[in-house]
């Protein structure tokens, strides 16, 4: 089977092939460390390690970069109010949010770039860039020639006359063109700086992800990510300036996933309109904002509100009950139900990888799964032994795993087995005493809660629904 992938730049999927058989080089926009990542930061960093999970569950070897800009407008500005270093301030939210990585069950990436270890490579490119005619320094700082770029526009879909027409871009009479960026800035008094062969300065924020690809990918990579609130102009920008640089195209795949909305706007930490990651997992698991960003197409906008974390927390109960062992008193299924059960396990295997294939539908991937979780414990109620069971759950297990999720019992639901168990022994009882009003009445409000009662000859089971 052939993996389908979205590509920005030619707005349609396309056939995954790879610059070097069985290999991916990766690159995705990692943070500007000047403030706590938020769960925006969380589910951009989870769409990519959910597609890095399956790449390489189907056999390909990634590399897999993550960088971290640690030298920026923004971070001086917070430093400078906090009166810490500005190395110091990004240092600690690179340590904290590869905390918060980890508390989300997230792969580190194979290497984590950052801008300030990046400086020789920086520069070394924007003296390429001049030397082509791509780039002019004034005054210390270096821009980077749009107009000399004839397909500046492509991967966002915008032309450069209407870009200009409708630029908000401050005016500096200093540039050749309003719509030139900057690629090396010159020294401000108090700011980090580092020698260059304009002056003492610092790299813009553009030029950063280009020269970390070339350093530590190449020339060319297969997938660039990052979130489609990137794509203009930093994408943009990245791609003028690498290719102008090489002549080659740099990435074959630009994925961008879709933006985290709260009350309806995008989560971000200039408007304030966002809740850090640390605040979020003290009320939900990591596995929640998963499954939340597993239940939606990556590339679309995905709303944050807390009835849909509620529902993301009950399929994740759902998918939790299909791993209950089976009695230790059941004696084993007919042949023919454990054929329904081998059958729906191949079934659900196949479907996954076909969802996942066309361009990562890990919400079709899901649906499959659930199909799974109601054929084991349908089969556990008729009276499955484990090693009935087994084949089928290891399988599930396979499946989750690849998806990232970790599926660890949560406290609220061990501390309720017990009374729920008791209001099972008490309906049992009133079904013996044919008190079936009763009996009704008990699994009627155990279904409201979610729990869902099975009757079978060896008893009574149950799971979370």
């Amino acid at each position: 089977m052939t993996i389908k992938i979205y590509n920005t730049l030619t707005r349609k999927k396309e056939t995954f092939e790879t610059l070097e058989p069985g290999k991916v080089r990766l690159y995705v926009c990692g943070p500007t460390v000047y403030s706590n990542a938020h769960v925006g930061h969380a589910m951009s960093a989870m769409v990519f390690d959910i597609i890095r999970r399956y790449l390489e569950y189907r056999g390909y070897e990634v590399r897999y970069l993550l960088n971290f800009t640690d030298v920026d407008d923004k971070i001086i500005a917070r430093a400078k109010q906090s009166n810490q270093d500005p190395f110091e301030l990004a240092e600690t939210y690179i340590h904290e949010y590869e905390q918060n990585l980890a508390d989300l069950n997230i792969k580190p990436a194979t290497f984590n770039p950052r801008a300030t270890q990046e400086i020789s490579q920086i520069i070394a490119m924007i003296s390429g860039l001049i030397e082509k005619g791509y780039a002019y320094p004034i005054d210390g700082d270096v821009y980077f020639r749009v107009e000399k770029d004839k397909d500046y526009g492509r991967l966002s879909g915008r032309k450069l006359d209407d870009m200009q027409a409708g630029s908000r871009i401050a005016v500096d009479d200093r540039k050749e063109d309003p719509m030139d960026f900057a690629l090396w800035k010159a020294a401000r008094p108090g700011e980090p700086q580092w020698e260059s062969p304009w002056g003492a300065g610092r790299p813009g924020w553009h030029i950063e992800c280009s020269a970390m690809n070339l350093h530590h990918h190449g020339e060319q990579i297969d997938i660039h990510g990052g979130g489609n609130d990137l794509i203009f102009p930093h994408h943009e920008n990245e791609i003028a300036q690498t290719e102008s640089l090489t002549g080659k195209p740099f990435a074959r795949y630009w994925v961008h996933n879709g933006m985290l909305q709260l009350h309806g706007e995008k989560m971000s930490k200039s408007t304030g309109n966002l809740i850090t990651i640390e605040e979020f997992l003290t009320k939900y698991s990591g596995d929640t904002l998963r499954y939340t960003v597993l239940n939606s197409s990556y590339r679309s906008p995905l709303t944050f509100t807390e009835e849909v974390l509620q529902q993301s927390q009950k399929a994740l109960e759902r998918l939790q009950s299909a791993f209950k062992p089976a009695s230790p008193t059941a004696g084993g299924v007919s042949p023919a139900d454990l054929e329904t059960l081998e059958k729906q396990t191949g079934a659900t295997f196949d479907h996954f990888i076909a969802s996942m294939d066309d361009d990562f539908n890990s919400a079709g991937a899901l649906g499959g799964m659930f199909d799974l979780v109601r054929v084991i414990n349908q089969t556990r109620s008729l009276g499955a032994t484990q090693t009935q069971l087994e084949p089928a759950q290891r399988k599930l297990r396979e499946l989750t795993d690849v998806l990232g999720l970790e599926l660890l019992a949560t406290s609220s639901t061990s501390n309720a087995d017990p009374f729920i168990q008791l209001l099972i022994d008490l309906r049992n009882q009133m079904r013996a005493d044919k008190q079936w009003a009763y009996s009704d009445m008990i699994r009627d409000k155990i279904k409201d809660i979610g729990v869902i009662l099975e009757d079978s000859k060896d008893g009574t089971t149950w799971h979370w629904g």
